[in-house]
C-alpha cells in the first residue's frame, strides 16, 4: 500500500486546527468566519462596512442568525461596532485580535506551503 504525502492544504488544515486548540473559546463557525472575512477585507480596502451590509447577506443566513453571529464576534473580541458619522448606523471594525488571527493564519499557510 502506498502512503501519500500530505498535501500543503492538508498540512494547512492541521495547523489551523492546532491554532484553534491553542485558543479555546475563540473557534469560529463557518458563518462567523465568513462575516469576519468580510469585515477584515473591507478594512484592508479602507472601506466601511455597516451592520446592515452584513445582515443583508441572505446567502449566509437569516438576519436574526447573522445579527447573533455578529454579537458572538463582538463578545469574542474580534470586532467592535461604532456609530458612523451621523450616528444612525453602526460601522463594524476588526480589532487587533482579529488582525492577529489573520496574521497567524497567514503564518500557517506559509509554513504549510514551505514544508516539503
Amino acid at each position: 500500500m502506498q502512503t501519500l504525502k500530505p498535501s500543503a492544504y492538508l498540512r494547512f488544515l492541521n495547523l489551523i486546527d492546532a491554532l484553534d486548540r491553542i485558543n479555546p473559546g475563540k473557534k469560529l463557525d463557518s458563518i462567523e468566519e465568513s462575516l469576519l472575512d468580510k469585515v477584515v477585507s473591507a478594512a484592508q480596502a479602507k472601506q466601511s462596512i455597516l451592520v446592515g451590509d452584513l445582515i443583508s447577506l441572505s446567502e449566509l443566513g437569516s438576519q436574526a442568525t447573522l445579527h447573533g453571529r455578529l454579537k458572538n464576534l463582538s463578545a469574542m473580541g474580534y470586532i467592535k461596532m461604532a456609530g458612523n458619522s451621523d450616528g444612525r448606523k453602526k460601522e463594524i471594525l476588526p480589532t487587533k485580535q482579529a488582525l492577529k488571527r489573520y496574521e497567524e493564519i497567514s503564518r500557517c499557510l506559509e509554513k504549510a506551503v514551505n514544508r516539503t
